[in-house]
């Protein structure tokens, strides 16, 4: 799996509190029907502390709340993230990363923790093992 960490744009440079990491994992979007749970696969990229994009035959709402599912880069440890649905081009959307409780910002410290253990996360320098 390749990852390469590309630095935000000028024009993105005030709008972005997070870099974006290029990468590609497969993903499972889960969100909920009025009666049933949909799960569908799809792949991830733009990865970073505060969510990714996420492509998948599936139609999502801006502003729906869906958890995503995902294996992230040198963690061998999936984990199922809560998002909400920021923006939509055909069918990939950006995800944002839900921080509302204890459960949710241990999620997003294993997203950092596996950034850093890349090397391009903010607090170490290293390899993937």
């Amino acid at each position: 799996m390749a990852i390469q960490a590309v630095p935000p744009q000028p024009a993105q440079a005030t709008g972005r509190r997070f870099p974006r990491y290029k990468t590609d994992v497969p993903v499972q979007v889960v969100t909920h029907g009025p009666t049933n749970v949909i799960m569908v696969q799809g792949r991830g990229s733009d990865l970073n502390c505060g969510g990714m994009a996420v492509s998948g035959r599936v139609e999502l709402e801006i502003g729906a709340q869906v958890a995503v599912e995902f294996t992230p880069p040198c963690s061998g440890q999936p984990l199922r993230v809560r998002c909400f649905v920021r923006n939509r081009q055909r069918y990939t959307y950006g995800l944002e990363f839900i921080t509302e409780n204890d459960s949710d910002y241990e999620s997003i410290a294993q997203v950092e923790s596996s950034l850093e253990n890349m090397g391009i996360g903010v607090c170490s320098k290293g390899d993937c093992d």
